[in-house]
């Protein structure tokens, strides 16, 4: 009783919050991150690990200006998200650009559905306003939250602009039953995540890092036939983010298996290398390791194949 009595307090008081115009949620955000990162410590051991192993070409100096940039943007990440309950469709759409989109309806016209591979990396939370920029319908993968209130919270945080929540236990049947509707839908997977051991069925090198690849979203858009984008995300001023759509695959069904998932990390790389403080490093993202003599097959990506592939994606 006592703990459903503090989460009804503390969604009631984040409503309230969340009308503050931005510059004033920024300006809290800067009070709070010293708080966060060096009184309360938040995960700071995982982000300074992480940020370490993914970036030893770095300087010490230059890796700890990393840190401190991530949990300056993570703050704002915070406060930006409160902003969502009651920031009007006007502001949202100056502040979300969409670069793109004409390829991706397009795609639309001719396939069932369009998958875009998201990451944590910028806001992720602010995509989900892109039926403001669209006629299509749109929809995101999520995980639900453990506590009711807070997850009934974010789903309506996610779904204030048109766009649908998928829950990923329940992904394939109802993407499935969508394409029974006969309406095209564009589909959001954040795929950066770390698989569950069991469902871990690629490993990719992914910044210096053996890495347990999410394979779901190409699994699913090659059973459905989607055309396949990677959202390139970047954040030109405070309070600000671009989206630019860069097309993957006119037919997922039609690629090579895990092709797509190693294009995507290749590209999610290049994204991170370019401001790298923007991505979640906070995330325990390489806590699985691939299993001892379970060795490299043909299916699997090597550090040759991967550096291809990064090629690729940077000349596109």
């Amino acid at each position: 009783m006592t703990t459903f009595v503090l989460q009804k307090a503390a969604i009631a008081l984040a409503r309230l919050v969340s009308r503050l115009p931005l510059g004033v949620l920024y300006a809290l955000s800067t009070l709070a991150c010293p708080v966060v990162r060096h009184v309360a410590g938040y995960r700071r051991g995982v982000v300074r690990r992480n940020i370490d192993s993914a970036l030893p070409e770095l300087t010490r100096r230059e890796r700890r200006r990393v840190e401190r940039r991530f949990y300056a943007w993570f703050c704002d990440y915070a406060v930006e998200t409160l902003r969502l309950c009651s920031m009007s469709e006007a502001e949202m759409r100056r502040r979300l650009t969409v670069e793109g989109l004409e390829a991706v309806e397009a795609a639309l016209r001719i396939r069932p559905f369009v998958f875009i591979y998201l990451g944590h990396y910028c806001n992720w939370e602010w995509i989900s306003s892109l039926p403001l920029h669209t006629g299509a319908r749109c929809a995101q993968l999520y995980k639900p939250l453990r506590g009711k209130l807070f997850d009934d919270f974010f789903q309506e945080l996610r779904t204030r602009f048109g766009s649908e929540n998928i829950a990923k236990s329940d992904a394939l049947r109802r993407i499935v039953a969508l394409r029974r509707e006969g309406r095209p839908v564009l589909v959001g997977f954040i795929s950066d995540q770390s698989p569950k051991s069991e469902s871990t069925h690629l490993w990719v090198d992914f910044l210096h890092h053996d890495t347990a690849a999410f394979t779901g979203t190409e699994r699913i858009g090659r059973k459905v036939g989607a055309a396949v984008f990677f959202a390139d995300v970047s954040r030109p001023a405070r309070g600000r983010y671009h989206l630019r759509f860069v097309p993957m695959a006119a037919d997922a069904s039609a690629v090579p298996e895990h092709e797509l998932t190693r294009d995507y990390m290749a590209r999610l790389e290049k994204m991170i290398r370019r401001e790298p403080h923007l991505w979640l490093w906070s995330h325990n993202r390489w806590k699985h390791q691939r299993p001892a003599g379970a060795a490299r097959t043909a299916a699997e990506t090597t550090r040759t194949e991967h550096e291809k592939i990064r090629t690729a994606a940077e000349k596109s």
